[in-house]
């Protein structure tokens, strides 16, 4: 028995240290303000595998556009793609969207209040349920993610083994998770443990010192894991083809996009710059280099300047093609790499300016080589 309240006491403790650590140390992130729960789920979504840093904007503007799950189920498809142009991931969006239709159609517009009920709806797993149920509704119900998995194992001493030992690892994770959730204020104690794994209890030089719950760590820095995966290299090419036509007796600069194929497993029907037939690029032809990963590739891309008449004859034959003014293009549901291209040569309106200057062979005011 003294054992056992030896072991509450624990609990209780820890959750005490981290509460309160939290209460001062949280980051101040926009869903963080709502008790909303679609706008809590919105961010979880978009917070999947994506980096805080990378969400904030879109989130805002996502929520500006979609601010309630009634505007967002009778949005169509490529205006929600659009507005996650970048994000990457792209089955999240279009799951969220059908979900809000099935919420608005079997559920009057609100969200399932427990994560057994928000599982049925699609693209809702473990994890998200369980965030959305703790955080906007209050159910006792714990959340593990990939930083909550990192503080818990450092925390026991638990070394991330080989594959056949890693079932066995996730029972034990989940099991403590459920264990040490705060059932008086459940939300609040996930996104404590959450907010320590990415912010002081880091994968590489964990910041012991400012962790509220070191002194009861039983490994106090980093631990043993599986090694991950690693990252294959790929080199593409794509044309950034620009043209100038006359429109009600003004100049318009286009840009050539290609619609993804909707068969394809990967971004379909996204907009993205046409593929070259070779991946060498020309010094005279070159625009930029840029890096661009997609999930374990990382891509080395080369840009060409292309002018309008030789793009048929230098490109892979693809999905539908279209030109489009560069002042709509930053409207669509563009691929990340499409859009990182264009914002970096200057050609969508994310800053008031002005038009690129353009010559006769298509080149514009963009440096060769840039990155």
């Amino acid at each position: 028995m003294p054992r056992q309240n030896s072991k509450s006491e624990k609990i209780v403790s820890l959750r005490r240290q981290l509460l309160e650590w939290y209460g001062r140390s949280a980051r101040d992130l926009p869903w963080r303000r709502t008790a909303d729960p679609y706008a809590i789920w919105v961010s979880e979504i978009m917070l999947q595998q994506t980096r805080v840093a990378a969400v904030v904007e879109r989130y805002l503007a996502f929520m500006a556009r979609f601010p309630t799950i009634a505007s967002l189920a009778v949005a169509p498809e490529q205006d929600v793609l659009a507005l996650w142009s970048g994000l990457g991931y792209y089955r999240r969006p279009r799951m969220l969207h059908k979900a809000a239709q099935q919420v608005a159609q079997d559920h009057q517009g609100k969200l399932p209040a427990t994560s057994a009920a928000l599982r049925l709806l699609p693209g809702i797993g473990a994890y998200t349920a369980a965030a959305i149920a703790s955080i906007a509704f209050g159910e006792p119900v714990a959340v593990v993610d990939g930083n909550v998995e990192r503080v818990l194992c450092r925390l026991e001493g638990w070394e991330g083994g080989g594959l056949a030992g890693e079932s066995a690892l996730k029972r034990k994770i989940d099991a403590l998770a459920a264990q040490l959730v705060d059932p008086a204020h459940p939300g609040d104690f996930n996104q404590s443990l959450m907010e320590l794994g990415a912010t002081v209890c880091l994968p590489r030089n964990p910041q012991c010192l400012a962790c509220p719950v070191a002194a009861g760590c039983k490994t106090q820095g980093e631990h043993k894991t599986v090694p991950r995966a690693r990252m294959q290299s790929c080199e593409v090419a794509h044309a950034l083809s620009l043209r100038a036509s006359r429109r009600k007796n003004r100049t318009i600069h286009e840009v050539l996009l290609e619609q993804r194929p909707a068969a394809l497993t990967v971004m379909p029907g996204l907009w993205e710059l046409p593929a070259l037939q070779s991946t060498s690029v020309s010094e005279k032809e070159l625009m930029m280099t840029v890096r661009h990963a997609i999930m374990q590739v990382n891509y080395l891309v080369r840009i060409g300047m292309i002018a309008e008449g030789n793009v048929k004859s230098r490109t892979v034959a693809g999905g539908e093609r279209r030109w489009v003014p560069l002042g709509e293009a930053a409207a669509m549901p563009l691929t990340g790499l499409a859009r990182k291209v264009l914002i970096r040569a200057n050609l969508l309106p994310t800053a008031p300016a002005e038009a690129p200057a353009f010559s006769p062979g298509g080149s514009i005011d963009v440096s060769p080589g840039q990155a």
